[in-house]
């Protein structure tokens, strides 16, 4: 009986939240053409990410994880909330987006890539006769 009880506990869901996004009370004080970047700063604090090629954004990301027994973790829930400025530095955009808005999309891949391409090992290694001249092995 225990064993059955340990058994099912074991694959009983653990839920996980990270990150953080504002409430909507919290985001009502931030006005379209008005606020700048230091007074969004100040109103909801400043996100853990901002706009990666240009500092056209701010996004606020906030996930949800389920944890399921020795199963990789399966994010369940994700909401993003896309603060955009202008030029000047005022917000533009206000926009929230969720897991069905959203793509996967690989920000960085940790895979060496060869600089040879085509040539077989073989080719490789009969390509280095007649390179060598007697001298170099002598050591003059």
């Amino acid at each position: 009986m225990l064993v059955l009880v340990a058994g099912i506990a074991a694959c009983s869901s653990v839920y996980r939240n990270h990150g953080y996004v504002p409430a909507e009370d919290e985001l009502a004080l931030v006005e379209v053409g008005v606020d700048t970047r230091e007074t969004v700063g100040q109103k909801i604090g400043r996100p853990s990410t901002s706009g990666l090629l240009n500092d056209e954004g701010w996004f606020y990301v906030q996930s949800r994880y389920e944890h399921r027994g020795p199963r990789q973790p399966r994010e369940i829930e994700r909401e993003v909330l896309a603060v955009t400025f202008n030029a000047s530095g005022t917000v533009e955009n206000i926009a929230r987006y969720g897991l069905e808005d959203g793509k996967v999309v690989q920000i960085s891949r940790r895979v060496t890539e060869t600089n040879i391409k085509g040539i077989s090992l073989i080719r490789q290694l009969l390509g280095n006769f007649g390179r060598f001249q007697a001298s170099d092995f002598i050591g003059e």
